[in-house]
């Protein structure tokens, strides 16, 4: 039933009913404005800033609009029936009701979509910060001892001089230069690692005796960059101090599609070190690192008993 026709006693002529139809179709164009309009203009900058009087002001402006023109377009096509303005009211009130709600369903999940990217854009910059943050570099307290090393070099003129300077050089280029890359090939990591070992072993001389083994059997796989040290450092950090016999053993695995590296080491656990906010990020942080980046692809043992601490990490690698 149409909201513009009176309860006449004929029946309408065809020449009526079309138009009729001509003005529900001209309804379909004004709706479909004021669902963008009211989408796009009046929910962003009436509605979502609490403007809710100027929001229903133009709400009831925009119904009266319609009549109006609902009205005009009647009154055009000469219809021979009475205009009823009220029943017009009334039924099409539903209609402008359900273009309104369509509009800001339409209206808010855009804004849930973009404020979901914006979330998601947001948690890629922090993890973006976060894993810059996780890729710490090496405790300074350790290029503090290298270089007091490369004094007392210097005052010997030992022939180890060079070498060390170089090894030194090395690991400073690594983490000024590929720390920033997302991936690295084991091989330069693997290098990084030796480098960093030995120095350590330089630095303590006969107090502490290091077995590694390295193997390597696809040096162009690739793997985040400085993933592993943290281990290592921490290995050297508690593995020696107050210990007469300490013992650490360095072991790295990589095939094409897997890596695994262990790291055991001696400890006394009488001995309380003092926290220094400058040594390295330690094993909760370098965890979480490797639970951000290998999320359902690794698996990390650590083990610490019977005065022995040991971390196993096995990583799916990418083919």
């Amino acid at each position: 039933m149409h909201s513009y026709r009176a309860m006449p006693s004929r029946a309408y002529t065809q020449e009526e009913i079309n138009d009729f139809f001509k003005i529900d179709y001209m309804g379909y164009f004004f709706w479909i404005g004021t669902f963008y309009l009211n989408s796009a203009v009046l929910i962003p900058n009436l509605l979502l800033k609490k403007k809710y009087f100027y929001y229903s002001l133009t709400f009831i402006s925009i119904y009266a609009l319609y009549l109006f023109f609902h009205h005009q377009i009647y009154v055009a096509l000469e219809i021979d029936v009475p205009y009823n303005l009220m029943r017009t009211i009334w039924l099409r009130l539903p209609a402008f009701l359900l273009t309104m709600a369509a509009s800001l369903a339409y209206s808010l999940n855009n804004n849930l979509l973009e404020y979901k990217n914006k979330l998601n854009e947001t948690d890629r910059e922090k993890l973006k910060t976060e894993l810059s943050f996780l890729r710490s570099q090496i405790s300074p307290h350790f290029i503090f001892n290298i270089l007091n090393n490369i004094v007392a070099l210097v005052r010997l003129n030992s022939s180890e001089l060079e070498p060390t300077v170089m090894k030194l050089s090395g690991l400073m280029k690594y983490m000024l230069y590929h720390t920033d890359e997302e991936k690295v090939n084991i091989k330069v990591e693997e290098e990084y690692l030796k480098d960093y070992i030995d120095l350590q072993k330089q630095r303590f001389g006969r107090k502490v005796k290091v077995e590694t083994t390295f193997n390597i059997n696809n040096e162009y796989q690739l793997i985040e960059p400085m993933l592993l040290i943290p281990f290592i450092e921490n290995a050297f950090k508690h593995g020696v101090s107050s210990i007469d016999d300490a013992h650490i053993t360095i072991e790295l695995f990589a095939g094409d599609h897997f890596l695994n590296f262990n790291v055991s080491n001696k400890y006394n656990p009488f001995y309380k070190e003092e926290k220094d906010s400058s040594s390295g990020i330690g094993i909760a942080n370098v965890s979480r690192r490797i639970n951000l980046l290998y999320e359902n692809k690794h698996e990390l043992t650590i083990n610490n008993k019977n005065n022995l601490f040991e971390v196993n990490l096995i990583l799916k690698l990418d083919a």
